[in-house]
């Protein structure tokens, strides 16, 4: 039995499912890329933040005058700090934290450091117990160096060590990409995914996770192995969805190195707490697109956190280009011009309106059926009583002949059964 409460459920695994039939299956959708707002850069690592009605960008540059030896945690790596408005146009402001190639009048948070700039990924706090001056944490760190350190800022940054040694160390884990943590307010308990070479297919690169209540000592970490065999997996970019906190996507680099080291980006999700990711499609979410340059050594890294960038948007940020996909808008269950359906699980209702996000075409449609335990159909809310859902909505209350809403079924245990006609269903909740 499944308690949704007033939780978002997208179809991004089978958590809901108990069968479809018919012209139906699950669909990835690929996000759309737009039109750049600037030349091509040089950035590697990104992370995007979206709080009190800004845009906060971190990655990766290089000093200009630099010119020595290229390798990880090389002195020339810096860590630069982006806003913005809207999450298309972009400031540097002027933050004179750093004296870089003779000046203080640059956008740097980061500078001088083997054990933070490779990879600084850092994150807002959501520990209601967090020391404000910590309200900010990072991870950052190199293989070989010692391992992952974690930092802290009151603000985003102004960054310090929380100590002098690395909190997760190991001969067998590599740190040198993009080691991603969390606050989980699901799991109440810091989260941390991060690049591992044991897999059951072999010595692959793969993602591991690990947890902790005070981002200093961490467990045992854990294999979360989602390989294919012979498939190398670089980054993991696991976060928790905006949205929906309670699931987890992942949008990891996979990197083909009999290919000139070409890589792309797959979709894949997990749940809070689980020790696994689901990965329903094997094909890449991301193609490196016409751009010659994308086919190159390591040229696509998504960078970590989808964000909204309008009530009906969300923006996917690979290296300097920006992607859209429609809000939930990852995986729908699709019914083709034949039709098919879905049954879900038993599931609790605690009251609520059903709410959709659904789009049909103009000859399609989406019918809602509530059916109890026993699989048979409630009165009031039988197919014949659901007319025909026709257009596109991100949020559609739904209600039944005679005005009748799901909320009247508080306490129950139910199965919904969708039937949809050339279209695509997103998500669902009850609130």
């Amino acid at each position: 039995m499944i308690a949704l409460g007033s939780r978002l459920e997208l179809f991004t695994d089978d958590y809901l499912i108990e069968r479809i039939k018919g012209d139906a299956r699950l669909h990835l959708h690929q996000p759309v890329l737009m039109p750049p707002e600037h030349g091509r850069s040089r950035v590697c690592y990104t992370t995007i933040l979206h709080e009190d009605g800004r845009y906060r960008r971190y990655q990766r540059t290089v000093r200009k005058s630099y010119q020595g030896e290229q390798y990880d945690g090389h002195p020339g790596e810096l860590t630069e700090y982006l806003e913005s408005n809207d999450g298309i146009r972009w400031r540097k402001p002027r933050l004179g934290l750093y004296q870089i190639d003779g000046s203080r009048h640059n956008n740097i948070v980061l500078a001088g450091t083997s054990t933070g700039s490779h990879n600084f990924t850092p994150f807002r706090d959501e520990n209601p117990a967090a020391s404000p001056a910590r309200r900010y944490k990072a991870l950052g760190g190199v293989h070989p160096g010692g391992g992952a350190y974690a930092w802290g800022s009151p603000d985003g940054l102004r960054w310090r060590k929380l100590q002098a040694g690395p909190v997760l160390t190991s001969r067998d884990f590599a740190f040198d990409s993009q080691n991603v943590s969390f606050w989980s307010t699901v799991e109440k308990q810091y989260v941390c995914y991060f690049r591992t070479w044991n897999t059951s297919h072999g010595r692959l690169r793969t993602i591991s996770r690990t947890t902790s209540a005070d981002f200093v000592h961490w467990s045992r970490p854990v294999a979360m192995d989602p390989n294919l065999p012979g498939e190398h997996l670089y980054t993991s970019g696991t976060h928790p969805y905006f949205r929906a906190p309670h699931i987890y996507l992942a949008l990891p680099t996979r990197f083909v190195p009999e290919r000139g080291s070409s890589t792309d980006i797959l979709f894949m999700s997990s749940r809070a707490g689980d020790r696994h990711y689901a990965r329903p499609f094997t094909e890449a979410f991301i193609r490196p697109g016409l751009d010659p340059h994308r086919w190159g050594n390591r040229a696509n890294y998504a960078a970590w956190r989808t964000v909204p960038t309008s009530d009906c948007e969300l923006s996917i940020y690979v290296n300097d280009r920006r992607y859209t996909l429609r809000t939930d808008g990852f995986v729908s269950l699709r019914g083709g011009a034949r039709g098919g359906e879905l049954l879900t699980r038993p599931l609790r209702l605690d009251g609520g309106d059903l709410r959709l996000n659904f789009s049909t075409s103009a000859a399609g449609s989406l019918r809602v059926e509530i059916r109890g335990i026993d699989s048979r159909a409630l009165r009031g809310y039988r197919l014949r009583d659901c007319a025909p859902l026709v257009g596109d909505h991100i949020e559609h209350v739904l209600r039944w002949q005679g005005d009748k809403s799901a909320a009247a079924l508080a306490g129950q245990s139910v199965r919904l059964r969708f039937v949809i006609e050339d279209g695509d269903l997103y998500s669902l909740r009850f609130t």
